[in-house]
């Protein structure tokens, strides 16, 4: 592994720091019985070989009593050296979310530290203690990392405080309660000394692990619910921070994939003649699905690509087209066996007895993840061990994945994660890290296989497309007493992307019914049900997962709704929000702060979405306007959120800025389309994201809360598309139910005259100019 890496603020490490001499100290230290450090065994018998040796937790009586989440077991966060700075084991993932400062900054609360005090390792892969207790496995995702360690982190940290100051107090012959902790020290009240941790932890590491301690209230907090620098930042701009796709080791070569552009599709042939006289190239790999060539460099491997010839054999989604997709979704939706989501009252006679009834459908698409690193993996395999440098959601996952495909037992799999370059739920199944270790098993360096942007849009697991039948049963006074949803989609765990085994028959998938199956609102009757339309492609969650889907399809009906009653929307919305104050106060600051009822210019208004998602409660309003081509353009974004306690408000607001600016990114450009079998799009030029230039004016407030945290890092993406949605209807009076929305439908009539007249301007134009550069030539 390199040398370790610190940025100059807070000593950031990664998994690689976790050897040589920082291991050898904190055996020795015993770091409380709390530090990460190697077996005697484990080391003597890589140290020779120079493998990343086996890492365990040293507590009382071992890791086997019980996984860092559950009661005190600070062996699994926490490691205090005698001398130099308190190491933090984050679970976590850090993939731009600044989780890494928001669980840091967790234990330093209790732990009575700054953070310049302390520096922050990559978990290794240990399901057994880093099972997060919301999603049951070592994972990140689901905007459940701050909601799942809040408790146990601090608890983790407090424990170790307090063991800390019993060990001082016992060699000052006082109390306790005599002594207190700050800035790294204990001090005593009575005769004012004071030692470093350092100093105790030998102490301190023979007590036993208190399973009681006080944590702090909110009006005790020093770090928390204070804006801090991220203590990835240093590393991320001095250039020191290593990416999954940044991992240089001895002696590593690199691979180059042509891979089967149709999904289910095999490799039926290839020739190879001319690819090892490319220089730099090695030679070529196969595997079921792809071919490598690989090289000692990527940019050898790619010449030695286009030198390569395959034939494919493109298997049974040869003729698949968008068209099908979606015929067969409407299809389920009218013919399909539905699985019960939420069931209150007697819907049918409901809608039977309603004053008015309003009904709808949305249709949404494939959406492919794009994040800024496409997806890679560096695998070494050897015959007892195997090496795995990675960005990944899932460690654990990675490794038993790994070990299965290399035939190794897990412990034997060494998965050194390193920083993301982006997850939005694409590196939460580790199907390329299994893809580079099928590879990386044929030779015997360490292999790093990365596929291209253009690859890894095209052979993304898909979120998948949705058609979804609405109906709203409203009063005399226009407010809803009945709502029914049909969600007709694939599903992730369903289809086999996370589950091998898929779900059971009529096993209801909760994710295609998230954020619409409990709403915010006060509706007397509801059902909800799904249809489980198997997806064609594989498919995987996208930032938001089910409530990116579905709040899109609820928050644009209730629109519908209040329109249908000549209500405003945001007032119609307050009726509902009776019983929910969370809901009502965040709404009512977000119509002050945007101005709400404000006139505004022709096909110039605002929409508005609500939603309580991941434990948050966040309102949006979108003032956007449509120019007579159809063109949208964003005139200002104001979020209001209740995230109970805000951990780190600077990150909050960053999560909910960027958030939105995703979730916009797709309701006006992103789909994948599908043409004999083959995706259309490709890279940022057809897949695009929204440029700097497009983005209003944004204010983002968060509301005073002391209740335990929620997530944040999909609610924004959650309340992009609804919002701009409503916006778009309020300025034309066009409702829009299909995602991307498309300029064409938006247009005043006669304005394409304009666009054409438009064009052949600029086209004569260029051939004025052609003809003078080439007259002047």
């Amino acid at each position: 592994m390199p040398a370790a890496r610190r940025g100059p603020a807070y000593g950031l490490l990664d998994a690689g720091d976790l050897t040589d001499t920082s291991r050898r100290r904190f055996l020795v230290s015993g770091a409380l019985m709390m530090g990460f450090a190697v077996t005697g065994k484990a080391w003597a018998q890589n140290k020779g070989r120079g493998e990343q040796p086996t890492l365990r937790a040293i507590t009382p009586g071992g890791p086997e009593q019980g996984a860092a989440f559950q009661g005190f077991a600070p062996g699994g966060f926490i490691r205090i050296p005698r001398e130099g700075k308190v190491s933090f084991i984050i679970p976590s993932v850090e993939m731009g979310q600044g989780i890494y400062t928001g669980e840091a900054m967790m234990m330093a609360e209790e732990l009575e530290l700054a953070l310049e005090q302390i520096e922050v390792v990559h978990a290794p892969a240990d399901e057994k203690l880093y099972s997060q207790p919301i999603l049951k496995s070592q994972a990140t995702g689901g905007s459940t990392s701050i909601r799942g360690a809040w408790k146990p982190m601090r608890q983790a940290a407090a424990a170790a405080r307090t063991m800390l100051i019993a060990a001082a107090a016992e060699r000052w012959r006082v109390a306790p309660d005599q002594c207190f902790a700050d800035q790294g020290r204990v001090y005593c009240r009575t005769n004012g000394l004071s030692l470093p941790y350092g100093a105790l932890v030998d102490a301190a590491g023979g007590r036993p692990v208190p399973q009681e301690v006080p944590l702090k209230t909110p009006g005790q907090f020093k770090l928390i619910g204070r804006s801090k620098q991220r203590v990835d930042t240093p590393a991320k701009t001095n250039g020191t921070a290593v990416f999954g796709i940044d991992v240089q080791v001895p002696g590593m070569k690199v691979a180059a994939l042509a891979m089967c552009p149709v999904q289910g599709g095999r490799v039926k042939a290839i020739q190879d003649r001319g690819v090892k006289q490319v220089p730099g190239v090695l030679g070529v790999l196969r595997i079921d699905d792809a071919v490598a060539v690989v090289a000692d460099h990527f940019w050898a491997a790619q010449k030695g690509l286009q030198a390569l010839d395959v034939e494919w054999d493109l298997g049974p989604l040869a003729t698949l087209q968008s068209n099908h997709v979606r015929d067969r979704l409407v299809a389920a939706a009218e013919n399909g066996k539905p699985v019960l989501g939420r069931s209150v009252g007697d819907a049918d006679a409901a809608l039977r007895g309603a004053r008015s009834t309003v009904e709808a459908r949305y249709d949404l698409p494939f959406l492919a993840h794009a994040t800024m690193e496409p997806v890679n993996a560096t695998v070494h395999v050897r015959p007892d061990s195997c090496d795995v440098w990675v960005g990944t959601q899932v460690p654990a996952a990675a490794q038993t994945r790994v070990a299965k495909t290399v035939g190794l037992p897990p412990e034997r799999v060494f998965v050194h994660n390193q920083y993301l370059g982006g997850g939005f739920g694409r590196r939460l199944v580790p199907e390329h890290i299994v893809q580079a270790a099928l590879f990386a098993k044929q030779v015997p360096f360490p292999l790093k296989v990365i596929q291209t942007r253009e690859q890894d849009i095209r052979h993304d697991l898909f979120r998948p497309a949705y058609h979804d039948r609405l109906s709203m049963g409203l009063d005399a006074k226009g407010m809803p007493v009945v709502f029914t949803d049909r969600v007709t989609g694939g599903s992730v765990l369903a289809d086999g992307s996370f589950l091998e085994e898929g779900l059971p028959e009529g096993t209801l998938d909760s994710d295609a019914v998230e954020g619409v199956a409990e709403t915010p609102y006060a509706i007397p009757t509801v059902r909800v049900d799904w249809i489980h339309e198997r997806s064609p492609v594989k498919v995987n969650w996208w930032r938001g997962v089910g409530p990116a889907a579905n709040v899109h399809v609820l928050e644009s009906f209730i629109d519908e709704c209040a329109h249908a009653a000549g209500q405003d929307p945001v007032v119609y919305r307050l009726k509902m929000l009776r019983n929910n104050p969370r809901g009502r106060n965040v709404l009512k600051m977000a119509a002050r702060e945007a101005k709400w009822g404000s006139s505004l210019p022709p096909r110039t208004a605002r929409g508005v979405s609500l939603h309580q998602s991941f434990g948050s409660y966040v309102a949006l309003i979108c003032e956007a306007h449509v120019t007579p081509v159809g063109e949208i353009e964003l005139r200002g974004l104001t979020a209001v959120a209740d995230v109970g306690v805000a951990i780190n408000p600077n990150s909050v607001i960053a999560q909910i800025e960027g958030g939105v600016i995703f979730g916009l990114s797709a309701a006006l450009y992103n789909e994948i389309t599908f043409t004999d079998g083959r995706v259309d799009q490709s890279n940022f030029n057809d897949y695009r994201q929204m440029r700097i230039n497009e983005v209003p004016p944004f204010t983002v407030k968060l509301m005073e809360s002391e209740a335990e945290p929620g997530g944040i890092g999909e609610s924004g993406t959650v309340s992009a598309a609804p919002a701009l949605g409503n916006a778009i209807f309020a300025a034309t009076g066009i409702r829009l139910r299909s995602l991307p929305f498309r300029r064409q439908e938006l247009m005043e009539k006669g304005a394409e005259k304009n666009i054409i007249a438009g064009t052949a301007a600029v086209a004569g134009l260029s051939a004025m100019l052609a003809g003078d550069a080439g007259e002047q030539a």
